[in-house]
């Protein structure tokens, strides 16, 4: 009995737009933000869905309030449906986290799915968390249509697990704030089987100003000082 997933990242905040890795930081939604989950809300008021889930970080449940009451959903809050853990790197622009841990920079840059920041979470690690929490989900409401809000590393790792691409090198997929993207999960005992029915559909958020964007596939840092090997 498959079961259907609508899965949506958490809409804009500051750092978003500053480019910081904000993993487990619970940082708020700015004014952007609100305005991508009211429209959102509108917008999925149209879904039949039976449950709705969100990460229990700030930015995630502030993005489903409106949706949980246009549809009169509950917000039932999971830690499993957290981004990525950057550890000591939480909080840092990407020329920070160079500067100040130069050589879990020069590894980040790698994208192997075994390499991680100072104290974080490795892309197989994180992988295998992300299926576990879908695969839950999935056998709790098998047959149903569920509400996901979460965060776009997990994403991620359901676009890669879809399409078959491993967990090295960078994204290769779009995934806005508060874009809607539908999958499905045939079996439920085989969360690693993902139909992608939909995928960054933004049509309810046009007109808002462009999205910020870090790009992992052209990011070029400049050379560190007195480093030539990061040249």
């Amino acid at each position: 009995m498959s079961t259907d997933l609508i899965l949506i990242r958490h809409g804009e905040t500051d750092w978003n737009r500053e480019l910081r890795f904000q993993g487990h930081i619970d940082v708020p939604l700015n004014d952007i933000g609100h305005e991508q989950a009211r429209r959102l809300g509108l917008r999925m008021a149209r879904e039949q869905a039976q449950r709705l889930v969100s990460s229990d970080l700030m930015r995630c449940q502030q993005t489903a309030a409106p949706t949980s009451l246009e549809l009169s959903l509950p917000v039932n809050t999971s830690a499993a449906l957290r981004e990525q853990s950057f550890g000591a790197v939480e909080g840092m622009k990407a020329d920070e986290i160079r500067l100040q841990h130069p050589r879990a920079w020069e590894d980040w840059l790698r994208f192997e799915e075994d390499l991680a920041m100072p104290q974080g979470e490795s892309a197989r690690q994180f992988h295998a968390r992300v299926l576990a929490a879908l695969g839950d989900i999935a056998r709790e409401n098998a047959g149903q249509t569920v509400l996901v809000f979460t965060h776009g590393g997990v994403l991620d790792m359901v676009w890669r697990t879809a399409r078959g691409l491993g967990l090295s090198g960078p994204r290769q997929s779009d995934i806005p704030n508060a874009g809607f993207n539908r999958i499905r999960l045939p079996d439920a005992a085989d969360p690693a089987r993902i139909e992608v029915v939909e995928w960054a559909d933004t049509r309810h958020l046009l007109d808002l100003p462009p999205q910020p964007v870090y790009d992992q596939k052209r990011y070029v840092p400049p050379p560190l000082a007195g480093n030539p090997k990061a040249a």
